[in-house]
């Protein structure tokens, strides 16, 4: 049986490895003080976002989801944006992800957010069967950034 909670603190030390092995799949590399500051920043201010941990039936973390709450002018509406979505190989295929995002989507509903939007890179190709597979809609928008 599957559970999904909010990131308290003491997930942390559960959370932390998973946030690495996200960061390793994208090949990006913040420091671990960084990624702690980000998961505490979020259990103390849930306003601006929250974490989930999905656990197994044996209480083993099997994957996690980063959802922030913002505003999207062209739906003049609140949205949730699932950040992260991350599952171990251990937890693939089992309905992990599609539970945190079902989570998520529960989660918005309670905010007043009115969609949860998400991104993934063009190669990642187990995600989309995973987001098509539950009817997600593919966005025709490209994303830029700059370092500030």
């Amino acid at each position: 049986m599957l559970t999904i909670s909010t990131v308290g603190e003491a997930d942390l030390a559960e959370l932390l490895p998973m946030l690495r092995s996200y960061c390793d799949f994208y090949r990006v590399d913040p420091s671990d003080e960084k990624l702690e500051t980000l998961s505490r920043a979020l259990i103390v201010n849930d306003d601006e976002g929250v974490q989930l941990i999905a656990r197994d039936s044996n209480r083993t973390p099997v994957g996690f989801a980063t959802i922030y709450w913002t505003w999207q002018t062209l739906h003049a509406a609140r949205v949730g944006v699932l950040n992260d979505l991350y599952v171990t190989p251990e937890g693939r295929n089992s309905g992990t992800g599609r539970a945190l995002i079902a989570h998520s989507l529960a989660l918005c509903h309670d905010r007043g957010a009115e969609k949860l939007v998400w991104e993934t890179a063009p190669d990642n190709e187990a995600a989309q069967r995973l987001y098509d597979g539950i009817g997600a809609e593919k966005s025709t928008w490209l994303t830029y950034e700059l370092d500030a």
